[in-house]
């Protein structure tokens, strides 16, 4: 009993510098209904699993104490038991439900966050391309982008259509909703939501290369009209970009915010062509990759 107790203790010390890594995790902190909604899935398996877990020990505490040998049936035999028809339905059934209560709720949420969370507000679309190693924010709609920061406006789903330039990626604003893969070639949506104005780091949560961890964004949720505000200014201020500037923020290597009153789109889509070789046409125009575009970056509206 002792030195159970004993290694209880010893365990405590790890949980409390556990608890000091973060001081407060972001997917844990949810600021959007997507979000929201997957901290419930996650607090609802959390809960269930302590559960079956206090269940578990406890059977085997009961068991352990009441069954154990003693003096008085140290000769006991148990007979034996060729099968039994109940326990064995009672032990299939037990899994089976407790992965029908971890899944239901899972798969509805799933299929769920396929749709904007409200049909009263019209969402806003915003395609975003990965690269090595900066993440680009097309507006369609606004006709302006911005690099490796995004303002959306807060209570307006987004409907972000990924896709990637070379290596696959994985978007992710953890306190907004959970990530969805980018790839080259191909798109995906994801639909996220800010409930309040805010600023929310986003980052890439797949491997992608030797600087991938530098591979963040921050999303500025803002008021309605703060964000109006906010297109107009940077169609007013904000320089054009053309085919020879995108070429060379696409070559691998870290730049910092720009924003650009025009976008990519305009000749090409990452989505619907594969980009390789356009690496390969721009690694012909450009031979010496451009290391400073930091220093020559645009970074309107804060």
């Amino acid at each position: 009993m002792k030195r159970a107790i004993w290694r209880a203790l010893s365990v405590l010390p790890l949980l409390f510098l556990l608890s000091g890594c973060v001081e407060r995790t972001a997917v844990l902190n949810p600021q959007g209904p997507v979000a929201r909604t997957q901290y419930d899935l996650i607090m609802w398996s959390i809960g269930f699993m302590l559960l079956i877990i206090v269940v578990v020990f406890t059977l085997f505490t009961v068991v352990l104490i009441r069954y154990r040998e003693k003096p008085e049936n140290a000769d006991y035999e148990p007979p034996d038991e060729e099968g039994n028809t109940l326990l064995e339905i009672v032990w299939t059934a037990i899994p089976v439900l407790i992965v029908a209560a971890l899944a239901v709720p899972t798969v509805k949420a799933t299929f769920a966050f396929e749709k904007p969370p409200t049909d009263k507000v019209k969402p806003i679309t915003i395609h975003v391309t990965a690269a090595n190693w900066k993440w680009i924010f097309s507006y369609p709609e606004e006709n302006i982008e911005t690099v490796n920061y995004v303002h959306i406006p807060a209570g307006v789903p987004v409907r972000f259509k990924l896709t990637s330039v070379g290596p696959m990626n994985s978007f992710w604003v953890p306190e907004l909703g959970g990530q969805k893969y980018a790839m080259d070639g191909m798109e995906t949506e994801l639909i996220l939501q800010a409930d309040k104005p805010g600023s929310y780091m986003g980052r890439s949560a797949n491997f992608s290369g030797e600087k991938f961890t530098h591979m963040e964004f921050e999303v500025v949720a803002q008021k309605g009209d703060d964000f109006k505000q906010w297109v107009n200014e940077v169609k007013q201020t904000a320089p054009k970009l053309n085919e020879n500037k995108y070429a060379k923020i696409l070559e691998p290597g870290l730049v910092g915010r720009m924003t650009f009153s025009n976008t990519h789109l305009e000749w090409i889509d990452h989505a619907k062509q594969n980009s390789h070789h356009v690496e390969r046409k721009s690694a012909g125009n450009h031979g010496n990759p451009d290391h400073d575009m930091a220093k020559d970056s645009h970074h309107h509206g804060e």
